[in-house]
């Protein structure tokens, strides 16, 4: 199949290109390059692209690239970055998430995976692991983006247009557009580089955790599901057997890495505590088998920090921190406060 994956430039986008191609698939990027230099190690083949922002897609540029699925990824993409300007998130989340399924459907895509998230759960408890039938609790705008798109989305939902909802867990492991700023890898990178797994809470939270392979794999398998399976359904993607205390996660990097198990100064509870049930997918969709464990993804980071040279100023600094990097771009006047280019990117 022809695919479009947008945010092909991203942590995620870049692992999932790859698979795409591995598994015989065509696959046409769509991204602004707002990460693309953001490069760890050997730089990712490129793919045919779409230069245009998310915000400004039409049923044209659909058109043009006639894909036989959407796979769509981009967004502002951790809270950080989506507590910087609220509305901009919605904007872009949300606002153009639709604006890009109607596009899709007005070009006749049959199938529009979208990359939802767990963290629309947001305050869960530390009781039963919460199912994709679970009430929403989002603490963060990025998670209320979430909620609204996937709302939407159903309501576009008909014969000849499939959305399917991948809420996946927190992300982790090594992709070539590294991100730093999600908790195991940042973890790795600190024991690492720095002799410290410095813990930024108390480590009480719950966190169900799923390598970015993995998150790949899901949308392999749900691209490729029969359509009275996955029609305008949501699926927690992950394994239910990997939520872990953030504490817990600390102690395994200790384990394998070493370092020290410190707190950074002020760390208090984290209110985002949450654990999921990854049931449905592994119920309903067999192709998908999570092949990640947490100890097989930390040994995997810090095999590939020391082989590519990753240095702790890189691992913190703009390279590898996705709000660091846009501040950045802005305040060397690259990008305007709409995070808009303002030169050819």
């Amino acid at each position: 199949m022809r695919v479009l994956v947008t945010g092909h430039e991203g942590y995620l986008g870049t692992v999932l290109v790859s698979r795409l191609i591995a598994a015989g698939h065509e696959a046409v990027g769509l991204d602004t390059g707002l990460f693309a230099d953001c490069i760890l190690g050997p730089a990712p083949e490129p793919v045919p692209a779409l230069r245009v922002d998310l915000r400004d897609v039409t049923p044209e540029h659909l058109a043009e690239v006639a894909p036989d699925a959407v796979m769509h990824l981009a967004a502002l993409c951790n809270d950080p970055l989506g507590d910087l300007d609220p509305e901009l998130t919605y904007d872009v989340n949300h606002r153009s998430t639709v604006r890009l399924a109607r596009a899709a459907k007005a070009a006749r895509v049959p199938r529009f995976l979208f990359s939802s998230s767990c963290s629309l759960y947001g305050a869960g408890t530390d009781d039963a692991p919460l199912d994709e039938n679970a009430p929403f609790a989002p603490l963060t705008p990025y998670g209320e983006s979430k909620i609204r798109s996937e709302q939407d989305l159903v309501t576009l939902a008909d014969d000849d247009f499939s959305p399917v909802f991948l809420r996946n867990a927190t992300a982790y492991g090594f992709s070539p557009r590294l991100r730093g700023d999600l908790v195991v890898n940042d973890l790795v990178g600190s024991a690492l580089l720095a002799g410290e797994v410095k813990l930024r809470s108390n480590g009480m939270a719950w966190r169900p955790l799923v390598h970015a392979d993995d998150i790949a794999s899901a949308f392999l398998a749900l691209l490729e599901a029969p359509r009275e399976t996955v029609h305008a359904r949501a699926f927690n993607v992950g394994d239910s057997a990997e939520n872990y205390l953030i504490r817990d996660v600390a102690e395994l990097v200790h384990e394998i890495v070493g370092g020290t198990v410190t707190f950074a100064s002020g760390a208090g509870a984290d209110a985002r505590n949450y654990r999921v049930s990854c049931d449905r997918i592994a119920r309903e969709v067999p192709a998908f088998r999570p092949q990640w464990t947490l100890r097989k993804g930390i040994e995997q980071l810090a095999e590939a920090y020391e082989r590519y040279g990753l240095e702790l100023e890189n691992l913190f600094g703009a390279a590898h921190q996705r709000l660091k990097r846009i501040t950045a771009l802005r305040q060397a006047g690259r990008i305007d406060t709409a995070l808009r280019w303002t030169e050819v990117a």
